[in-house]
């Protein structure tokens, strides 16, 4: 079950009995107060999203000819588009997570199990990390942009943001 940062923490305080903590509410309130922050960078990515993927896999590709060369794992289009669906659904969830403040939307349905996966069909993991880390910087370059977007400190929303992307690609290196 995927829980939102809230649920999670009142859920955590409830099997152990507790109030909530001052440090607790203190990041909950965190939370809220940089919620404009969260949907700014959200939007910001899921509107550039067909282009932080697309300028992904290129800058990939170009790193790493041997993946689209004859006999490469993303050589054929088909192939190819495979690796810029998974990019894309693992940007998207990374989204989610963003959004909710939590990373268990991403791990139970995008990270979980898919390293195995990749291992059976012989997709080199190292690769698909090193595609996770595009996508990662230019998130990252999108959020940090301070033009039309609610001002104030984003860091810790960067940070959060970069921990996602962190999580997926030791998820299937």
């Amino acid at each position: 079950m995927v829980q939102d940062a809230f649920t999670k923490v009142i859920a955590q305080a409830d099997v152990r009995g507790e109030y909530l903590s001052n440090a607790q509410i203190d990041a909950l309130s965190a939370i809220v107060r940089d919620g404009n922050k969260r949907i700014d960078v959200i939007n910001r990515i899921s509107g550039n999203s067909s282009a932080i993927v697309a300028n992904a896999a290129r800058a990939l590709f170009e790193q790493q000819p041997q993946l689209i060369a004859p006999g490469g794992n993303a050589y054929t289009n088909r192939r190819a588009a495979a690796c810029l669906r998974d990019l894309e659904i693992i940007l998207r969830y990374v989204t989610y997570s963003v959004f909710t403040g939590d990373s268990s939307i991403l791990e139970d349905r995008a990270l979980n199990g898919l390293r195995e996966t990749y291992q059976a069909l012989g997709v080199p993991g190292g690769s698909v990390a090193a595609g996770i880390q595009k996508l990662k910087e230019a998130s990252i370059a999108l959020a940090n942009d301070p033009n039309g977007v609610t001002q104030g400190d984003c860091s810790s929303i960067v940070s959060e943001l970069a921990s996602y992307f962190d999580r997926a690609s030791a998820a299937v290196a």
